[in-house]
């Protein structure tokens, strides 16, 4: 990895002092439950050749999204910020633009739900949240999504009407790795990807393994799967810092993510860990 730029275009921060984590519950997800600041995740990235990242929403609140454009504003390593606003709302456009506004406002590069906690597998495709993706589309941002496989089918379905807007698929659309299943995951993943308003992640991986004994070669198949899909084009590194320290450190994950790209040119390797992410999000 020496002398590549990387960009880690996907992260978080959250601090328990502010705002509570509600995603945070049952013995698995314990060790997450302490505050992570940005001043420890430039201690590994910087360790890691890290020279930019894109710190992510983690709550459908509004007051979080002003607080990551301000941790922006005063960084040099976070260059972009996927927040929230409310995209049932009949208001996105001014949302997005009073955001735009707040200090740190023009690194704004995307918005994000989690669509991933909503029980309609099909809330993608209702017309309120529709009308607000056009909103995200009309402010030149792209949207974010986050989602398990069973929303998959929804999520190609509201790409494919929306093609205006480039949707950004994190961590591979969380596959069953734990299981070793790749159907229909794959199909579903194809699907989307057949679609040139999309691009994905190469993130999350780690914590949809099992816990225990995983290997790299247990992720293999899921990588292998969207790089066949999207090309080296439109996959983007992203760490998922700190919620991968469940399965493995920052510098672990860089490397695997190494490893499963070893395959590619060193321009496309290029592409992957830095340059997609600078065209997608326009950092």
């Amino acid at each position: 990895m020496t002398g590549r730029r990387i960009i880690d275009a996907h992260h978080h921060v959250w601090d328990l002092t502010v705002r509570s984590q509600p995603w945070i519950t049952g013995d698995g997800l314990a060790p997450l439950a302490r505050s992570f600041s940005a001043a420890e995740l430039a201690a590994e990235a910087r360790a890691a050749g890290v020279s930019g990242t894109v710190v992510v929403q983690t709550v459908c609140v509004p007051g979080e999204t002003p607080e990551l454009l301000a941790l922006a504003a005063g960084s040099d390593l976070v260059a972009g910020v996927v927040g929230w606003t409310d995209l049932t709302a009949p208001d996105v456009a001014d949302a997005i633009a009073a955001l735009r506004e707040q200090p740190g406002g023009d690194r704004l590069v995307g918005i994000r739900h989690q669509v991933q906690e909503e029980p309609d597998p099909r809330w993608l495709l209702r017309p309120d949240v529709r009308r607000g993706l056009l909103g995200v589309a009309g402010a030149g941002l792209v949207h974010d999504l986050v989602v398990k496989p069973r929303q998959l089918a929804a999520a190609v379905e509201a790409a494919a009407r929306l093609t205006g807007l480039t949707f950004v698929l994190d961590h591979l659309g969380k596959p069953p790795v734990a299981t070793g299943a790749l159907e229909p995951w794959a199909t579903d993943l194809r699907r989307l990807a057949a679609l040139p308003n999309t691009v994905c992640k190469l993130s999350g991986l780690v914590t949809e393994a099992a816990p225990g004994a995983w290997r790299t070669e247990d992720l293999e198949p899921y990588a292998r799967t969207a790089l066949d899909a999207f090309g080296p084009q439109r996959l983007l590194f992203g760490s998922d810092w700190p919620v991968c320290t469940l399965r493995a450190d920052y510098a672990t994950v860089v490397g695997i993510a190494d490893t499963l790209t070893a395959g590619l040119s060193p321009a496309e390797r290029d592409a992957v860990f830095g340059g997609n992410a600078v065209r997608v999000y326009g950092l």
